[in-house]
């Protein structure tokens, strides 16, 4: 009998959207074709759920019931979120070994690996607190 493995999802966060400044537009071709072809045979292997380069531009909503909606994001470039992977693998080891063959890193791209949660950290501890409080009361 051979043990199951639970697969996990994780999201790699690409930062930093200046990765290709001193690039010829050859030289950005071939690193696009490298991060697609990554992409392809993580999609093929099953392990890629998902994942889109995404705009420089966008909106911020905040404020209560979200009145507040302003131009944005605001991070500094090499800060800013240029795009993601969904995975779904064997644990947080292989999800950092895939971040590390990120064709971007040699470029100045930084790889956030973060696992998803099941749900919202906050309601699973409302909830704690809240079983805590019934059991003490």
């Amino acid at each position: 009998m051979s043990a199951q493995t639970t697969k996990t999802e994780y999201m790699l966060l690409f930062r930093g959207n200046d990765w290709h400044k001193g690039l010829s537009p050859e030289q950005m071709q071939q690193v696009a074709g490298q991060w697609m072809a990554w992409f392809n045979r993580l999609t093929e292997q099953g392990k890629a759920i998902a994942g889109s380069p995404l705009e420089r531009e966008g909106k911020i909503v905040s404020g209560k019931n979200g009145r507040v909606v302003a131009d944005g994001p605001f991070a500094e470039s090499k800060e800013a979120i240029g795009g993601y992977f969904l995975l779904q693998v064997n644990g947080p080891d292989e999800a950092v070994s895939i971040a590390q063959e990120c064709p971007g890193l040699a470029y100045g791209a930084i790889v956030e690996v973060r696992p998803v949660a099941e749900e919202c950290p906050i309601a699973e501890e409302a909830r704690a607190e809240a079983q805590l409080a019934q059991t003490t009361a």
